[in-house]
């Protein structure tokens, strides 16, 4: 989810894609494709929680340069993504984040993360 309105710079908040249980709820364990993903950048982790937990380099890097390559095409610093964090868990309707259509609701999630989007700006107001 991208973050910036009325704040100074944008800001995403990122999931990895999880195995949903049989309730609907994300797991831990990361899906088939995110685990491609990280064998691809030579990372044994299985959940969410291993990457996270150690800041997995191979794959913040490559989220990284990801995020370098669309803001290469940016037309102006204001369109840039200049932070980013992991969410522990991926969004679900269970979980609030999405509604029945599978729709992002924003100000749920703004309120849910409110303490590490604050963060990500928190850095900023120091300087």
């Amino acid at each position: 989810m991208l973050i910036g309105d009325k704040l100074k710079f944008l800001s995403m908040l990122l999931t990895l894609k999880c195995v949903i249980d049989d309730n609907g709820e994300p797991t831990d364990k990361l899906s088939p494709e995110v685990l491609d993903f990280c064998q691809q950048h030579g990372v044994t982790a299985t959940n969410v929680s291993e990457i996270i937990a150690i800041k997995e380099p191979a794959i913040y890097k490559a989220i990284q340069e990801g995020l370098e390559r669309v803001n290469a095409r940016a037309t102006s610093n204001a369109q840039k993504i200049q932070k980013w964090v992991i969410l522990e868990r991926d969004f679900s309707i269970s979980g609030g984040e999405l509604g029945p259509t599978m729709k992002l609701r924003r100000p749920i999630v703004v309120k849910m993360y409110q303490e590490k989007i604050n963060e990500m700006y928190a850095v900023e107001k120091e300087n």
